[in-house]
């Protein structure tokens, strides 16, 4: 079956594994559609090209680029006419002006659609962006859905087709994986037990909390923080009035291919996140690869991260800076519960969550739609 994916997501190279894991198929002959760039939050995201083996990567460029709903492809007929597709794989939101320009070209080619979604809060939108969503929902074959609150969002918008939970990407398991220890070999890590959080430093991902749950943490103990954004003055500020600014490292945000060296130095990924009116987790890709890398996870109960961790890590309630004090010194006073984490977060994303087992569910959604038909 020949599928043509339209994805600005995979500019990313590290993405492009999955790409390359599709393409693996015997039965897909897959070609994807970029733009060249994309531009988000005052940066440009440029194309890169890692993983290119196996499929055909084509180059379209956008119009109103940046504008996350309004953006479309220019010569998108073009391609889909040149690749004729089976079926017309579409990563974008069902409310988007690009989705709606792929979903009336593929039909009319006769291809059957499908859809991805993240949005996990049942949100309505005005005109003309309804009337995108109404089209999309009505007329696509099948949709994928990043988590499971997004699939009760899609139902609850009418959409009846078939729909299955997998994430956008997975994690390659060779780059994230455990790395051996130092000289002083895991010993060194009853002198200092470290704690983590890596993301965005804005309210919703609740890094304040996770300095409010520090204090009280006995034994030697330091948080280490990576990322950037506009609450990073203000929790240096926290951490000086709890007094704890001398075990607490703000690092700056590294290229991606730095981060299983960082994670590998921690004991513990923490991530906090906190339900806002307009936004909850809706995955948490760091959980997945500090798991496999082997370091034991705690999160909150906030959107899709439950459901990611499984029994591979521990949970508290989000907003509970009291209840994720308790997880840090459980974990820090039980060396047991630690190892049998670091196996289990492992053996969980090597399970659940390598690039090759996003792409093997994805063609069986892509075979499924071919054998049942759909728009």
């Amino acid at each position: 079956m020949r599928v043509l994916m339209l994805s600005k997501a995979c500019l990313v190279g590290a993405y492009q594994r999955k790409l390359e894991e599709i393409g693996r198929h015997d039965d897909v002959e897959l070609t994807v559609v970029v733009p060249p760039a994309w531009r988000e939050a005052g940066r440009t995201i440029e194309l890169e090209r890692q993983h290119t083996s196996g499929y055909r990567l084509a180059v379209a460029p956008l119009a109103l680029n940046g504008r996350f709903h309004l953006h479309f492809y220019l010569g998108l007929g073009r391609h889909i006419d040149d690749a004729q597709p089976d079926i017309v794989h579409i990563d974008e939101e069902p409310y988007n002006l690009a989705t709606l320009q792929a979903m009336w070209l593929a039909r009319r080619t006769r291809a059957k659609t499908l859809f991805f979604t993240w949005q996990n809060i049942g949100r309505h939108y005005p005109p003309p962006f309804s009337w995108m969503e109404r089209y999309v929902l009505r007329h696509a074959g099948a949709a994928i859905a990043g988590n499971r609150e997004a699939v009760e969002v899609v139902r609850a918008k009418g959409y009846a087709g078939p729909v299955e939970v997998i994430p956008q990407f997975g994690v390659d398991p060779e780059l994230y994986s455990r790395q051996p220890p130092g000289p002083d070999g895991d010993n060194s890590r009853q002198k200092t037990f470290t704690i983590g959080y890596v993301g965005r430093l804005v309210p919703e991902k609740g890094v304040e909390l996770l300095l409010k749950a520090t204090p009280r943490l006995r034994s030697a103990w330091c948080l280490r923080v990576l990322g950037a954004g506009p609450l990073r003055d203000s929790l240096h500020q926290q951490a000086l009035t709890l007094g704890v600014d001398e075990h607490v490292r703000f690092d700056a945000p590294r290229p991606s291919s730095q981060v299983p060296d960082y994670l590998n130095q921690l004991d513990v990924l923490v991530l906090p996140s906190r339900t806002q009116s307009n936004w909850k987790e809706q995955f948490g890709r760091v959980l997945i690869e500090a798991m496999a890398c082997g370091v034991p996870v705690i999160g909150s109960t906030c959107g899709e991260i439950p459901n990611v961790i499984g029994d591979a890590g521990l949970i508290f309630p989000e907003g509970d800076a009291d209840a994720l004090h308790s997880r840090l010194s459980q974990l820090m006073d039980d060396p047991d519960l630690h190892q049998r984490l670091r196996q289990a977060g492992r053996d969980r994303v090597l399970k659940h969550f390598t690039q090759a087992e996003i792409a093997r569910r994805t063609v069986a959604l892509y075979r499924n739609l071919m054998e049942n038909g759909g728009a």
